[in-house]
């Protein structure tokens, strides 16, 4: 979800326009003080060369250097996952390119552990940033991959002591790879204090306040928390209103584009809040003035680019583009995630996009039924001939293909789960609304969500699946028969269920029900290599008309 609000200031009004920057030292009279200034991104996902770029942004870091002697940049999660770049690099690629930018701290969002634990490790130890995590806990027995992490950080600008504090969604559990954070035995060995907001707003106070005794004269929270609401009790406004001691907040998991805005901690004193939204369309602008304001915002645009690091994010991609470049299908369709006016719909509706994935699944692998979880459809394919590259960003994480044995009763607590957050308005007028990253596209079914029935779901502590009442709101759930017809789901019929292992084996999104049933195949060929194989064996080399629109597989009402 994407909101706008506006630029603000502590006590005074502020305003930004493009890349003009409020009271730097340049134009400060005072020799003795400098402002001290924290850019900042967030939800990059590996849009190395989109927008400002991370070659503007490497200029623009220069630019503000050459007024202040204090700038500290720092990433708000989820910068390694999100496109080809990522996917092939496993996120090596990513962290030598902030490498070069010169980050100096960054959180783990929720997509920095899709790579795996070993991997993270890896990638934890290649970075010359510092990461941060004051409410990341290990439980298991022995070195834990992220044992790297610290809490905070509180750096020397001056006579002025600024702690850095690191906070990741307590929701990563379930919007990463649920295995991922289990021992062999299947139990979960890391946390987020999720067990309440409670839990997750008292380590972070205890954080806080260790900063405050070792004398920071400002906290600055670096969270990977969001604004959605279905994030609460773990939003980022929450952790304000549920806290004391922070001064400002800078946030992502949400791609809200907040300039700046003002919220009451838990004693009514004010806090800011950023977040830049997501792909570098902005850099985000923290200042603590010479004379101790706190001011925010985002600089939309630089017209300048670093010319080495432009150089260097072209060397890396050049080792890869070869071969996402290589044409592998053609659609005579365009296969979309959004509505006609832009609105993201592949986590909430059923998209042309979203048929032609969960189809794949289920002709490939001959199931009955097929599930796909929105938020891992990550990119639109243009009409057209369809590349390697254009696949990848489809599905950019590297699952496999998976069917079990699930009856009918599973599917449908399935569906529940994945259907809470909708709603029956599309969007504000602006933002989409009601979105889900787990709401399942399908092939083999069709259903019905009620949204006049409030959900009943219940989750556990870790956000996976626990129970629904007798009062659902997904109606009218059917099943495609050999003859071509729909018949009513039986609960307690067997089917075969395709989709990938993050959903079947992995718990991903809470979808849970699955984890323990009869594998009939137990990660087979890669996701994007599913569709590719899609394409080619079965519509003959080209997504045909068949795709134009949705199919009406799914009716929100």
């Amino acid at each position: 979800m994407i909101r706008k609000k506006g630029l603000c200031r502590l006590g005074t009004l502020f305003l930004a326009i493009v890349f003009f920057l409020l009271g730097l030292a340049g134009c400060n009279t005072e020799k003795q003080r400098e402002d001290i200034v924290i850019l900042y991104t967030n939800d990059v996902h590996c849009a190395v060369d989109t927008d400002i770029g991370y070659a503007g942004l490497a200029a623009y870091k220069t630019w503000v250097e050459g007024k202040t002697s204090y700038v500290t940049l720092v990433d708000c999660g989820d910068a390694l996952q999100g496109d080809a770049i990522g996917t092939v690099s496993q996120g090596e690629y990513i962290v030598d390119i902030m490498n070069r930018v010169e980050y100096d701290f960054a959180v783990l969002g929720n997509h920095e552990f899709d790579y795996g634990m070993e991997q993270l490790g890896a990638l934890l130890e290649k970075s010359e940033a510092q990461y941060l995590g004051c409410n990341i806990r290990y439980t298991g027995e022995g070195n834990s991959v992220v044992s790297s992490l610290k809490p905070y950080e509180i750096v020397t600008y001056g006579d002025v002591e600024v702690a850095f504090v690191g906070v990741s969604t307590p929701e990563s559990i379930s919007k990463s790879t649920p295995a991922y954070f289990m021992d062999e035995s299947g139990a979960f060995v890391y946390d987020f204090y999720g067990d309440s907001g409670e839990g997750l707003y008292t380590q972070v106070q205890k954080t806080v306040d260790e900063c405050r005794e070792e004398g920071a004269d400002y906290v600055i929270a670096l969270t990977h928390l969001g604004d959605d609401e279905s994030s609460e009790p773990f939003r980022s406004t929450d952790l304000i209103a549920g806290t004391t001691g922070i001064d400002a907040v800078l946030d992502g998991h949400s791609h809200s584009v907040i300039p700046c805005d003002v919220v009451n901690n838990k004693e009514g004193e004010k806090v800011l809040l950023s977040s830049t939204g997501t792909g570098l369309a902005n850099i985000g602008q923290l200042v603590i003035t010479a004379d101790g304001n706190l001011t925010a915002g985002l600089i939309g645009d630089f017209p300048e680019k670093d010319v080495q690091m432009d150089s260097f994010v072209k060397e890396i991609q050049s080792q890869y583009e070869a071969e996402m470049e290589q044409v592998v299908a053609r659609t005579d369709v365009p296969l979309t995630t959004v509505s006609e006016s832009g609105i993201r719909l592949i986590r909430s509706r059923e998209t042309n996009l979203g048929d032609f994935c969960a189809d794949a699944y289920r002709t490939i692998s001959g199931a009955d039924i097929a599930i796909v979880n929105g938020g891992g459809i990550r990119a639109d394919i243009e009409a057209g001939d369809i590349t390697y590259g254009d696949i990848i960003a489809v599905h950019p994480y590297g699952n496999t293909l998976c069917v079990v044995e699930a009856n009918g009763q599973e599917i449908l607590d399935a569906l529940e789960m994945a259907s809470r957050s909708t709603m029956l308005e599309i969007s504000d007028g602006e933002n989409a609304v009601g979105e889900n990253g787990g709401f399942l596209q399908v092939s083999g079914l069709k259903y019905t969500i009620d949204t006049s029935i409030p959900s009943t779901v219940e989750v556990d502590d870790a956000g996976m699946y626990v129970s629904c009442g007798e009062n659902r709101r997904v109606k009218d759930v059917q099943v495609l028969q050999e003859d071509g017809t729909y018949a009513p789901i039986d609960p307690a019929q067997t089917y075969t269920l395709a989709s990938h292992n993050y959903l079947l084996k992995q718990g991903g999104d809470g979808l849970n029900m699955f984890m323990d049933n009869t594998l009939i195949i137990n990660e087979g060929m890669l996701d994007y290599q599913v569709l590719i194989t899609y394409i080619a064996d079965d519509l003959c080399g080209t997504v045909g008309s068949d795709y134009v629109r949705p199919q009406g597989r799914i009716t929100v009402k």
